[in-house]
């Protein structure tokens, strides 16, 4: 049986791929990982270094949820989704959105980047072992920013999403198509 990759298509405003559930654990950022480059890798003419930059951001968005969250409580879940809301001419906006089941025990609200993060030394960035995911993200992305997001319909539970918008210019050929 061969396997038929579907031919990417352009983008168009509005475009919406479907909502992705993940379990709220760290093992799980590889399908979620490997998930999203399938995504990406149906519309057409996206270069590969926003390719790189949305998927290193919804990575590091993910492990963020997973670890600062409920999600990574037992039946956690993290919700990814991913549109295209706005398209002219050659540019192309990628709104990546993650969602988890909000923070224990405080409300919902932008994460905090100190000023000194930006002035860790080089020694300092090689060992360090977290506190660089929502500067990748800060420094990646176009725009980006948290808001309280309600977990269903029939909660009044609040969760949080963590959204990123990426603008890049789709990769043409001479001859006036995308490659």
């Amino acid at each position: 049986m061969a396997i038929i990759h579907p031919t990417p298509t352009p983008a168009y405003p509005g475009r919406r791929w479907e909502a992705r559930h993940y379990p709220g654990t760290a093992p799980t950022c590889a399908r979620f990982r490997s998930e999203l480059r399938g995504d990406l890798a149906t519309l057409a003419g996206i270069p590969r270094q926003a390719r790189e930059d949305i998927e290193l951001c919804a990575s590091e968005a993910f492990a963020n949820a997973v670890r600062h969250s409920r999600s990574q409580h037992r039946g956690g879940t993290v919700s990814r989704l991913l549109s295209t809301p706005l398209v002219m001419g050659p540019k192309t906006t990628m709104r990546l959105c993650v969602i988890d089941e909000g923070p224990s025990g405080r409300p919902p609200a932008r994460p905090f980047i100190p000023p000194q993060v930006d002035q860790r030394s080089a020694e300092e960035w090689e060992t360090t072992e977290s506190g660089r995911g929502l500067l990748l993200i800060h420094h990646l992305a176009d725009e980006w920013g948290t808001r309280p997001w309600p977990r269903s319909e029939a909660s009044n539970t609040l969760g949080t999403v963590l959204w990123a918008e990426f603008t890049f210019t789709r990769a043409s050929c001479v001859c006036g198509g995308t490659r």
